[in-house]
């Protein structure tokens, strides 16, 4: 078994979660991001990230809107509906849940 097919995995678990956590402060516009991810050390293209918040829009868990932008077309930045901020405190609880179970498992 290959450790970076596990790691690419584990990753892409964590994305969604992540992308919730980040427009939980703000709303934000793709390419923000991406940058933001790229910061934290999570890679991602854009080829990834539309499918995904495409899917998080459709399952009411994210609204976009449609802000003028100096540097070209408007910009359709992103932000948590009341159902993602719920959602987000249900994968909060479980990941602070499953870490530590990690934690427990690596120490004992």
């Amino acid at each position: 078994m290959n450790v970076d097919n596990v790691k690419s995995q584990m990753r892409k678990g964590m994305l969604e979660y992540c992308i919730l956590l980040l427009l939980h402060k703000e709303p934000l516009y793709t390419s923000d991001i991406i940058q933001r991810l790229k910061e934290a050390h999570l890679i991602v293209v854009e080829g990834t990230l539309y499918p995904l918040l495409t899917r998080l829009k459709n399952d009411d868990l994210l609204s976009y809107e449609w802000i003028e932008s100096t540097q070209g077309p408007p910009r359709k930045y992103y932000s948590l509906t009341e159902q993602g901020e719920i959602f987000l405190a249900g994968l909060e609880e479980a990941w602070d849940d499953l870490n530590k179970t990690v934690e427990h498992l690596k120490n004992n």
